[in-house]
């Protein structure tokens, strides 16, 4: 499939969701994919929400980014949710504001305070929701389609770029002249919180700068895993 065919199926998707699956959300990492999806979602001119998740410890360089896209895209607000304070507090008293690097649980609990509940208030009374995840990031996505049903969250999850390339993400936000996260000009192609991310090597998996200290197959957060 080309890149032109590609692109049409990625929009005539976005705008199905946009008629037949009402009220829709996208998730919105500021990452290199979500921003080719904000973009094509305020160029279609959808009314599909955009969000995205506060951590309390993302980059320097994602709210910039952040600020940049409001600006740019001012018809398509992005809505931003945060975590329960009263449960950062409990676990950074707890466990240390670091603990996640003590183990998977540990970094999972975070990841669950910080991501996963905000998610789930994100997504109550939405009939579904839109993510940029590619098939080619990771050994955990290699199975993922364009549509599944999310039982976790009890709503219809699409996933429009799963099948582009790296190569292609990036030519569509050169010709495009996307504003992007300026941590990739930095070899980090995947970003999550600053503590958890970091630049990776020539010939690495694109996630490898992600919870680097871990076996890659459990590197998910939690929003991405399927319940069995």
């Amino acid at each position: 499939m080309d890149f032109e065919q590609k692109l049409q199926e990625t929009s005539a998707l976005l705008q199905k969701i946009a008629s037949d699956f009402a009220p829709a959300v996208f998730a919105n990492s500021f990452g290199a994919e979500d921003m080719v999806i904000t973009h094509l979602i305020a160029k279609l001119n959808l009314p599909i929400q955009i969000f995205s998740l506060d951590t309390g410890r993302l980059p320097a360089e994602t709210y910039t980014l952040m600020q940049e896209v409001a600006q740019h895209y001012p018809t398509h607000p992005i809505k931003v949710y945060f975590p329960a304070t009263a449960a950062v507090e409990q676990y950074v008293n707890q466990h240390g504001i670091n603990a996640f690097y003590e183990s998977v649980e540990l970094r999972k609990s975070c990841c669950h305070i910080r991501k996963i509940e905000p998610l789930q208030r994100a997504l109550k009374g939405q009939t579904a929701w839109v993510t940029g995840l590619r098939r080619q990031q990771s050994p955990t996505r290699t199975d993922l389609g364009y549509q599944e049903y999310d039982s976790g969250n009890g709503l219809e999850k699409f996933n429009p770029l799963i099948e582009w390339t790296e190569k292609e993400v990036w030519a569509y936000i050169r010709a495009q002249n996307i504003p992007y996260n300026k941590l990739h000009d930095q070899h980090v192609p995947s970003i999550g919180c600053a503590p958890c991310t970091r630049p990776i090597a020539m010939g690495e998996d694109v996630r490898a700068g992600r919870w680097w200290w871990e076996n890659p197959d459990s590197k998910e957060c939690g929003l991405h895993v399927k319940k069995i």
